[in-house]
C-alpha cells in the first residue's frame, strides 16, 4: 500500500491539519515527518478549536495510529501541555500515539540560543519563533544533538549536561548568560512523562504497516516556500518541508509514496521576514487579515497578507510532484467585487516569466495580475458544490488551467464539515 503525503505549498498556515482531520477517516496511520512546535496545526469541529503544534492531526480519530517521525524535533516541554489538554478534552492520546526514539530533542538552551542569534542579526532578523527549532537541527547535523533514545540511558543527565555546557558557551559569545531558571526542573519532569510513552522505532512500524497493506497519510509542517533548500532562503525553516522529506523524515523509500495532497489558500499569507511578492500593505491586505482571522496559531503574530501567488504555486507542485490539490480558505474571499491572481512575474530587463528566479528581491521585478469578477455569495452556507456562484467556479477553473493540477477539495469555513468535496475532470492544457 502506498504512503500518501499531505504538505503546504505557500509559506505555511494554509490550513493542513483541517485537511488531514478531514481525510485521516480513511487511513490507518497519520504521521508527521518534520518541523516542531513552530507549526500550529488547527482544527475546528463541533464548535471546537483545537491547534496541535507537534502531534500529528489524526489523533482525534480512536482508530487511527499517530506518529512522531524521526525527522521532528521534540520539545518535552510543549509536547506534555499538549497532551494535558488534549487529555482535558476527553482525549486517550497516549493510547494511538507513537514516537520515534530518532527524533531529535528541543532543550531549554537551545531556545535561548535561538533567542540571542536571532536578537545578532538585527534588522535583518529570519522571524523566528524562538522555539529552539533551528539550533536543534544545528545540532543534529553537527552530530552533537540529543534523540527522544537518549531519555532512556542510565548516562542521559551527563549528556544533557555536556550539551548544555557547549551552548553556554556560544551564548557567551554572543556576549550574554545562559539562564535557564526554573525551565532545567520542568524539562526534566517533561522527559520523565516522555519516558512513560511508547517510544519506538518508527521507521520499523511504518515499513511493517505498509507490507501489511495498512493505509499511511505523511504530514508535513510549515509550507513549501519554507524548505531549507527550495525555499526562499535565508528567510525559510531548518527543515525539508517538501514532500521528498517525508521519506527522510520517517525513514520510507521512495517508491512507497503514492498521492501527493498540495494545499494552499485562496489568497496568500506569510508570517515573519522574506520576499512575499503579492503582499498587500494597504487596506485590501487588513481585510483578508481581518476576514480570514490571519494570526498565527502558534505565536499569534499577525501574518502579512497578498493576493495568490501562481508561479510560486507551479514551483511548489512541480517541486512536490502535487497529484491534487486543496484549496482552503475561499470564504474569506466573499466581499471582494474582483478577485486579483498574479500569473507572472515582470523581471527587471522587462522579461516577463512565470519561473521563480533566484532571488525573489521585490526590487528585481514585479508581479503580473489578471483580474476576475469576485462572487458576494456567503461560501460558509453552501454545502454541495453544484451550489458555488458560477464567478466562484470560474476561479477555480482558471487556477486548475494555470496549475494543470485538479483541486479535489475546497474549504468553505473552519470547521470540518465546510469542506466541499469536488469531482473535477482531467485537466487540460488550453494554452497549448
Amino acid at each position: 500500500m502506498a504512503v500518501d503525503i499531505l504538505v503546504g505549498l505557500q509559506w505555511g498556515d494554509e490550513g493542513k491539519g483541517k485537511i488531514v482531520d478531514v481525510l485521516a477517516p480513511t487511513y490507518d496511520i497519520v504521521a508527521r515527518f518534520q518541523g516542531g512546535p513552530n507549526a500550529g496545526h488547527t482544527l475546528e469541529f463541533e464548535g471546537t478549536k483545537h491547534v496541535l503544534h507537534q502531534i500529528p492531526s489524526g489523533i482525534f480519530h480512536p482508530h487511527i495510529q499517530n506518529i512522531i517521525g524521526n525527522g521532528v524535533v521534540l520539545d518535552p516541554i510543549v509536547f506534555r501541555t499538549e497532551m494535558q489538554k488534549l487529555q482535558d478534552r476527553g482525549v486517550a492520546a497516549a493510547q494511538n500515539l507513537f514516537i520515534s526514539k530518532k527524533a531529535s530533542l528541543i532543550l531549554p538552551s537551545h531556545k535561548v540560543l535561538d533567542r540571542v542569534s536571532e536578537e545578532a542579526l538585527g534588522t535583518g532578523k529570519i522571524g523566528s519563533t524562538l522555539k529552539g527549532i533551528g539550533p536543534t537541527y544545528q545540532d543534529k547535523i553537527g552530530r552533537v544533538g540529543l534523540r527522544v533514545g537518549d531519555i532512556l540511558a542510565d548516562d542521559f543527565e551527563d549528556l544533557y549536561k555536556k550539551l548544555v555546557a557547549r551552548h553556554r558557551k556560544t551564548v557567551e559569545f554572543y556576549g550574554q548568560q545562559l539562564e535557564l531558571g526554573e525551565q532545567e526542573q520542568i524539562f526534566f519532569e517533561a522527559v520523565a512523562y516522555l519516558k512513560s510513552l511508547q517510544l519506538v522505532d518508527t521507521e520499523y512500524m511504518l515499513n511493517d504497516a505498509i507490507r501489511r497493506g495498512k493505509r499511511i497519510l505523511a504530514e508535513g509542517a510549515q509550507g513549501a516556500l519554507l524548505d531549507i533548500d527550495f525555499g526562499t532562503y535565508p528567510f525559510v525553516t531548518s527543515s525539508n518541508t517538501m514532500a521528498p522529506g517525508a521519506c527522510t523524515g520517517l525513514g520510507i523509500a521512495p517508491h512507497h509514496i503514492g498521492a501527493v495532497y498540495g494545499i494552499f489558500k485562496a489568497y496568500c499569507t506569510r508570517v515573519g521576514s522574506g520576499p512575499f511578492p503579492t503582499e498587500l500593505l494597504d487596506e485590501v491586505g487588513e481585510s483578508i487579515r481581518q476576514a480570514g482571522r490571519e494570526f498565527g496559531s502558534t505565536t499569534g503574530r499577525p501574518r502579512r497578507c497578498g493576493w495568490v501567488d501562481l508561479p510560486s504555486l507551479k514551483y511548489s507542485i512541480m517541486l512536490n510532484g502535487v497529484t491534487q490539490l486543496n484549496m482552503m480558505k475561499a470564504d474569506v474571499l466573499t466581499d471582494f467585487d474582483t478577485i486579483k491572481v498574479c500569473t507572472h512575474y515582470k523581471l527587471a530587463n522587462g522579461e516577463i516569466t512565470d519561473r521563480l528566479p533566484h532571488s525573489l528581491d521585490v526590487d528585481q521585478f514585479e508581479p503580473v495580475y489578471e483580474e476576475l469578477p469576485g462572487w458576494r455569495v456567503d461560501l460558509n452556507k453552501i454545502e454541495s458544490v453544484d451550489e458555488l456562484p458560477q464567478a466562484f467556479k470560474h476561479y477555480l477553473s482558471f487556477l486548475e488551467e494555470h496549475l494543470q493540477v485538479p483541486i479535489t477539495i475546497v474549504s468553505v469555513g473552519p470547521d470540518r464539515k465546510s469542506t466541499l468535496h469536488r469531482e473535477t475532470a482531467r485537466v487540460h492544457n488550453t494554452k497549448a
